[in-house]
């Protein structure tokens, strides 16, 4: 309603325009020509309402007839505007809308990566430390062996130099006996020998 109010108020400010147009042309023209020209003004003053007369009827024929088109292409022209202006509308509701929901995918994927992050720096702390744990268990026990097995060399060596020095005696005091000795000498030896041995254990 209010558009076509409006190209009637302007339909009818462009007749008043025209009527004061003429008229101020038809009062120049009048001025325009001396007093002793009345006769040959007022052909000319009939002229020129008739021409003007006629360029009233001519334009308000082409406003009547011309007014239903342009209202037409001026609606149709609004409509699309309207209706562009919705689309947009719609269009930036849906980015907005479309917008909103890949930030919130984006901090919800953010906030995964952290807490898999955090995940992830908590099991390798932890895989640490049994690895730690596990290198001083195996370290100690690796240790423990060592001593156990070093503690058995020794005593084992200790045994093995036993025999072999009991063994070297027994075949020098042998040796002796059998070059040197009497019987009581041998007696004498075998009994300072066994002292020697006993006190070695």
């Amino acid at each position: 309603m209010k558009p076509i109010m409006a190209m009637k108020l302007k339909k009818r400010a462009l007749v008043s325009i025209a009527m004061l147009v003429l008229v101020g042309l038809a009062a120049t023209a009048l001025a325009a020509n001396g007093e002793g020209q009345a006769a040959e003004s007022g052909m000319m003053l009939k002229d020129f309402l008739y021409r003007c007369l006629n360029f009233v009827i001519l334009f308000g024929a082409l406003a009547y007839f011309a007014a239903k088109p342009i209202r037409q292409a001026l609606a149709g022209r609004r409509e699309g505007v309207e209706k562009a202006l919705r689309e947009a509308e719609t269009t930036r509701n849906e980015a907005e809308a479309k917008f909103a929901d890949y930030d919130r995918k984006l901090n919800q994927a953010a906030a995964e990566i952290d807490d898999l992050t955090a995940a992830i720096k908590r099991e390798g702390e932890m895989e640490r430390e049994k690895i730690l744990a596990s290198a001083r268990e195996t370290a100690e026990k690796i240790k423990q062996e060592a001593q156990k097995s070093a503690a058995f060399e020794v005593a084992k060596a200790r045994v093995e130099l036993r025999r072999e020095a009991a063994q070297m005696a027994i075949e020098i005091a042998e040796d002796l006996l059998n070059k040197n000795l009497t019987k009581a000498d041998q007696t004498r030896l075998v009994d300072e020998y066994m002292l020697k041995v006993g006190e070695l254990h």
